[in-house]
């Protein structure tokens, strides 16, 4: 009798286990679990892993020039070249200089990137606890299991990470329907590092299906605004030297640094040619999924350009999945077609990784899939240098998430099938 309680419980707990691993309404006490054992992860990473020089340093020299009271531009430079972020970035680490004694203190830089690693990680989490999507134990591999992202934060101290946490706190306001902070904070997010504008096609055409196009332009003038704020004292300087300087679209990247196109010769790599040819390809994947996946109407897509109240029929409301969808896979397209991702631009989509992979529905059989593009994926960035099969397979990874997203995210077609017909009564009968 007590054997059998026993055995009972100890199935209840078994099952119970298996639910918090595998059901997403559990994601906030695995999330919980996980922010805890990484501040654990984080500390032990900065006490037992060298530190490794690569931009803090430049970081510094760069701001310190405006400190120091230079308004040109053209003039901020650092031992890596000229100072090529827009202006949010200038004011971020212009704080982190003074923080940390002229950015000497680099173990107080550490804590305070680790920090940011727990901050932008508790605004991950927030995203998915809404969306409630991915089974709460691939959050392990989005954590702990990841060197890479936990080296761009606390080893290397890049911008990016920066960047990418005030973007995340902008989704976070999109959700709660906050559009007019969203922007503010999207385009401070901008300001900090320019990769957060491959957000902004998804970004656009939300705003276009919430608030029309009259709508949505007061929104795009807060955005606008911000960036001429930040940027007003060196505008004023030498306006030309700071949009062309920060705002570079067409700056060239060194070969023996590119992750994703290392199977290619250094030659094509560097041709223009090559690069309107991604340009194109990044054009089309956005026509086609703003057409097919991002617009779930059946009007013309023109419509979005109306004022929802005169919409007819009237545009769905937009819910937590389709913000995050769109903005997410607007985002993953322009990573595919990227001229050359560098290692640390693995955070530009690493957070969002799991929500592209699990956001379509899964069977029980197609999770172990899933959760081996994830650990190839990493394997591909852990590669350094970059090898032939790394970029190649890097490529074949992605190339299978956007097949998942098109087929997985497809609108299912509506059967037309006629009305059953009746059977002639009596009456009828007589009748005829």
């Amino acid at each position: 009798m007590a054997a059998g309680r026993g055995a009972a419980v100890l199935r209840r707990a078994w099952r119970e286990r298996r639910a918090a691993l595998l059901e997403p309404r559990y994601t906030p006490l695995v999330a919980a679990c996980l922010c805890l054992a990484e501040g654990g992860v984080n500390l032990w990473v900065i006490r037992r892993v060298p530190y490794t020089e690569i931009d803090w340093k430049a970081y510094m020299q760069e701001v310190e020039g405006f400190a120091n009271g230079t308004r040109d531009y053209t003039q901020l430079k650092g031992d890596t070249g000229p100072l090529v972020y827009p202006a949010g970035f200038v004011y971020i680490f212009l704080g982190l200089y003074h923080a940390t004694g002229r950015g000497s203190d680099i173990r107080l830089a550490q804590y305070l990137f680790a920090g940011l690693y727990l901050l932008n990680l508790l605004l991950v989490f927030r995203i998915y606890c809404r969306t409630n999507k991915v089974p709460p134990y691939v959050f392990f591999f989005m954590c702990c299991a990841s060197y890479r992202i936990h080296s761009i934060f606390v080893l290397r101290l890049f911008n990016d990470p920066v960047a990418m946490a005030i973007l995340f706190l902008a989704i976070n306001l999109f959700l709660e329907e906050r559009w007019s902070w969203g922007c503010l904070l999207f385009s401070l997010a901008v300001s900090v590092k320019m990769n957060i504008l491959l957000f902004a096609p998804g970004l656009l055409f939300l705003l276009l299906q919430q608030f029309g196009l009259l709508g949505c332009i007061p929104k795009l003038c807060i955005c606008a605004l911000v960036q001429v704020v930040l940027g007003l004292p060196f505008l004023l300087v030498n306006p030309v030297g700071y949009l062309t300087r920060s705002f570079d679209l067409g700056r060239q990247f060194q070969f023996k640094w590119t992750v994703n196109w290392r199977f290619l010769p250094e030659e094509v790599f560097q041709n223009r040619v090559f690069h309107a040819a991604l340009l194109l390809a990044h054009l089309a994947g956005l026509g086609l999924f703003a057409l097919h996946r991002w617009h779930s109407s059946k009007e013309n897509i023109l419509t979005l350009l109306k004022d929802p109240a005169k919409r007819k029929p009237a545009s769905p409301r937009l819910t937590v999945n389709r913000i995050v969808f769109i903005l997410f896979s607007s985002n993953f397209l322009g990573v595919c077609c990227s001229r050359s991702l560098h290692y640390q631009f693995y955070v530009w989509y690493f957070h969002t990784l799991p929500y592209l992979l699990w956001c379509t529905p899964t069977t029980k059989l197609a999770h172990m899939p899933k959760v081996l593009l994830l650990g190839v994926i990493e394997l591909c960035w852990n590669t350094y240098p970059s090898t032939v099969c790394s970029s190649l397979s890097l490529h074949i990874c992605h190339g299978l998430i956007l097949l998942q997203l098109w087929y997985g995210t497809a609108p299912t077609p509506v059967s037309h099938t006629p009305p059953p017909s009746r059977k002639p009564t009596a009456t009828s009968r007589k009748a005829q």
